[in-house]
């Protein structure tokens, strides 16, 4: 089969994003119906960094592309037909400066985030950065508007231990550590 004879499922969940919804789980409920042989088209106000892992555990790999400031597109097919992919062309990668962390002698390292007041999914993405700049061992302590539930699935993923802590106004204190 060609890419140009695959049915095409998009899904647009730029407006949800702007209303500060959580668009998981009506990506995943779209996931579920993909044959393996369709073309699903993501369009959201970000960069989906994180779904791309989730999704390539779960068999898809995509292609993201930015067409506008808060639009880009990602293209997701199943692992067989990864070279339909090779026909999409890819936004040039935002480089992230790398923070420099003092490290103590001895011990780990603990990386703090405030992550409250920021549009979804800018505090998975900033948690999930730090975490990348960890060593084994080391923490990432983040205090959210909510529960990180996404997060946490990601996190369970990777094998960290974590640690929830709900607060009295609604906000929750998450400590990770890196396995």
């Amino acid at each position: 089969m060609h890419p140009q004879d695959a049915k095409v499922v998009e899904l647009d969940v730029r407006e949800q994003l702007r209303n500060k919804l959580e668009p998981f789980q009506l990506i995943m409920d779209t996931v579920k119906t993909l044959e393996k042989d369709e073309i699903f088209v993501l369009h959201a106000t970000f960069k989906p960094t994180p779904l791309l892992g989730f999704l390539k555990m779960k068999g898809l790999v995509g292609k993201s592309v930015m067409h506008d400031k808060e639009h880009w597109i990602t293209t997701f097919v199943h692992k067989k037909n990864k070279a339909w992919l090779d026909g999409v062309d890819t936004a040039k990668e935002e480089a992230e400066t790398p923070t420099a962390s003092n490290e103590p002698a001895a011990g780990n390292n603990i990386i703090h985030l405030d992550n409250r007041g920021l549009e979804p999914p800018q505090p998975m993405v900033r948690t999930l950065a730090a975490l990348d700049r960890c060593k084994p061992g080391d923490e990432v302590h983040i205090h959210n508007d909510r529960v990180p539930v996404f997060l946490i699935e990601e996190l369970n993923s990777l094998g960290c231990t974590y640690t929830v802590e709900e607060q009295p106004d609604g906000t929750a204190k998450v400590q990770i550590r890196k396995p």
